[in-house]
């Protein structure tokens, strides 16, 4: 008989590679009651006449786990996912869910079908029987006005899900436009799935930063052994997987990425022509992001200076962590040139980023 989710953290945190909490091992029941209905049922049926004529499927009743910032969702949903023994499983990050998901919505528009969400939901349910999502949020009016639909279908056709959220369910688009046309998602949320909070105390990502030195200048040895460490603590040995956004019908890509903290150079993020949208994707996905080797900034590098400042207002607005090594101190990285008055406000952003209690606050949005 295999171990249960209880036993596996147990096992984890008697080892060290975890933390033991009592709020996180708390949850782990509810989850463990979700993998092993998921483990004893088959798969729905398939073919022509299954579909006429048998009953709506049922799928395991799932999971809405919410809580402030850090406070180990994604650690336990990944655990589940990994020790759920089938086959027939995604575990995606929801903002990346939503772009794939509008993208393939324009493309079944273009067939001149009348409801372009029931094939795309179909699609998706074809071969699956659970979505793990990470961090499910409403900010797009777009998303917004299709979700209670497509869950819809997704639960009639079987298919279980299990999310993490940063807010209760009835925080979900928040003084959205058109709000009122959303909350029966919200109620089909709370008919479909178990909704729990994990209430700990402790934030170990943000704790961990807080009130540490997180901007490093000048960038070098010394700078790249720091982040190194914090690296580590934050993700506990380093990335374990890639960060991948759907935006407007391409992807960016995070090589380095682990629960919610990702970490990339400056180059790779302004160097390579991203616009606003890009930023404010990365920046509604991740809670801290590592940045290296920020060079000074003049009109050589115009370009790749507009799109930092554009980075570090989305960061700023998102009241995202930024982790940084950098040529100089920020008033010091773009002195002379065009667009060197405009950046003092840049430069501002990131002295106030740099603050003790950064970020802290995001928990309560």
């Amino acid at each position: 008989m295999s171990e249960t989710l209880t036993e596996i953290y147990d096992r984890m945190t008697h080892s060290g590679a975890l933390r033991q909490d009592a709020a996180q091992r708390a949850l782990l029941p509810e989850l463990q009651r979700i993998r092993a209905a998921l483990e004893s049922t088959t798969g729905r049926k398939k073919g022509l006449l299954a579909g006429l004529f048998a009953k709506p499927a049922e799928g395991v009743k799932g999971l809405y786990l919410w809580g402030g910032v850090g406070r180990g969702k994604s650690m336990l949903m990944d655990l589940f996912h990994e020790n759920v023994a089938i086959t027939a499983k995604r575990r995606v990050h929801f903002h990346a869910f939503m772009q794939e998901v509008q993208s393939r919505l324009h493309e079944v528009r273009k067939t001149g079908v009348d409801d372009a969400i029931l094939p795309v939901a179909e699609e998706i349910a074809e071969n699956l029987r659970l979505l793990s999502f990470d961090e499910m949020q409403i900010t797009d009016i777009a998303d917004a006005m299709i979700v209670g639909r497509l869950f819809q279908m997704l639960f009639d056709r079987g298919v279980t899900v299990v999310t993490t959220s940063n807010r209760v369910p009835d925080d979900l688009y928040k003084d959205g436009l058109n709000r009122p046309l959303f909350l029966p998602f919200i109620a089909l949320l709370k008919t479909r799935m178990e909704v729990r909070e994990i209430e700990s105390e402790t934030d170990y990502r943000q704790h961990r930063l807080e009130g540490a030195q997180v901007y490093f200048t000048p960038a070098g040895p010394e700078a790249a052994a720091a982040i190194a460490r914090i690296w580590t603590e934050l993700t506990g040995g380093g990335g374990d997987a890639e960060l991948r956004l759907r935006i407007k019908g391409r992807d960016l890509v995070l090589k380095d990425y682990h629960a919610g903290v990702a970490r990339a150079s400056f180059w790779e993020l302004c160097g390579r022509p991203l616009g606003p949208a890009d930023y404010l994707a990365l920046a509604n996905a991740v809670r801290v992001l590592i940045l290296d080797d920020i060079p000074h900034l003049s009109a050589e590098n115009y370009n790749e200076a507009k799109r930092f400042v554009t980075l570090i207002d989305a960061l700023y607005e998102a009241k995202v962590r930024l982790v940084a090594s950098a040529a100089d101190t920020p008033e010091r990285l773009y002195v002379e040139g065009e667009g060197a008055f405009e950046f003092e406000r840049t430069a501002s952003r990131l002295r106030e980023m740099q603050g003790r209690d950064w970020g802290l606050g995001r928990a309560a949005e």
